[in-house]
This record gives structure tokens, C-alpha cells and sequence, in this order.
């Protein structure tokens, strides 16, 4: 008998969550082709679940995203904790849960706070605090702004006010 591979143990699981909540869906599944930039280590097998809106209703929609996608984060990472659980680290996985364009959006959201940030900084010498991102949001835009060599980031506060600072990178001698 084959094991069944991540991506599908991962549709499985969630479209099983979603019929749990009487919000049953197909889930859609597609391997995330990322080169690894510069200097990073390749990723974790990168998975998309894409839950299938075609019979959700609007209202459906709207309660699995969540107020600024917190239903949709606390998806992803039940699914994260839970399909890794007891898998030794080589063959664990990371697992977006996307939904009606949500991630795909908010990405490029996230992409012009981070260059909006960025030139602010620039403009004014000082740095900048973004706020209301969760902590994916945020390692997003570390990574992003870790490409800009005259630019620093760091989390500063405790979750849930932990808010991304932007200021200029400080001069090692």
C-alpha cells in the first residue's frame, strides 16, 4: 500500500475540517514552486490548499476568511500543527490554505506596505511601525525587506500587538 503524499494528506484533512463546520467543499491542491533566494535555505515542501468556493455562499466566504483572514490563519496553522505532528523534519510540509484570491491579494498588500515602509524610511532617516500583521505577514516582510541592504527589520511587542519596525541599517565598522 502507498502512503499518500502530503499534498494529499492535506486536502484530505482539510476538506474533512470543512465538513465538520458544515461547509463542505473540494480542495485544490498545488505544489508552491519557490526558488529559494539569495542566501536562504530551500523551503519545506511548499503546499497551496485552495478550498473551491464554487457552492460557498458569500457569507461562507466571508466566515472562513475571517476579520483580516484570522479564520483563514488559524486554518493554516492547525494545519501545519497537525499534519507535522510527530513527522521527523525532513518530511515535514508547509501547507497556505488560499480562499476566493484572499492570500494571492493580500500578498501584494502586504508587498506595497513593505515597499511604502521602505521608501518612508528612506525619505526620513527615522522607522516606521507596521501594525495588524500576523506572524506570517511578518516573516513575509522580513524576507522581503532582507534584499534591501540599507534597511533593517525587527518585531517589537507581544503578540497580539506585535508590530514589524522598519529603520534604516545600522553601520557595522
Amino acid at each position: 500500500m502507498m502512503l499518500e503524499s502530503p499534498m494529499e494528506r492535506g486536502q484530505q484533512w482539510l476538506k474533512t475540517l470543512l465538513q465538520l463546520t458544515g461547509t463542505p467543499a473540494e480542495i485544490k491542491g498545488n505544489l508552491e514552486i519557490d526558488p529559494p533566494q539569495f542566501g536562504d535555505s530551500p523551503k519545506l515542501n511548499s503546499y497551496w490548499l485552495t478550498i473551491d468556493q464554487t457552492n460557498l455562499t458569500t457569507e461562507q466566504i466571508r466566515l472562513l476568511i475571517g476579520a483580516d483572514g484570522s479564520v483563514l490563519d488559524s486554518i493554516q496553522y492547525l494545519a501545519n500543527s497537525v499534519l507535522n505532528l510527530g513527522l521527523p523534519e525532513e518530511s515535514q510540509a508547509f501547507y497556505t490554505i488560499e480562499l476566493n484570491g484572499y492570500r494571492v491579494k493580500r500578498q501584494a498588500e502586504i508587498h506595497a506596505m513593505a515597499q511604502a515602509a521602505a521608501n518612508e524610511v528612506r525619505a526620513s532617516g527615522g522607522e516606521v511601525e507596521i501594525k495588524s500583521l500576523s506572524s506570517a505577514e511578518r516573516r513575509q516582510i522580513h524576507s522581503f525587506l532582507k534584499e534591501f541592504a540599507d534597511l533593517q527589520t525587527f518585531s517589537r511587542g507581544r503578540e497580539p500587538h506585535r508590530n514589524l519596525v522598519v529603520c534604516p541599517a545600522t553601520t557595522v565598522e
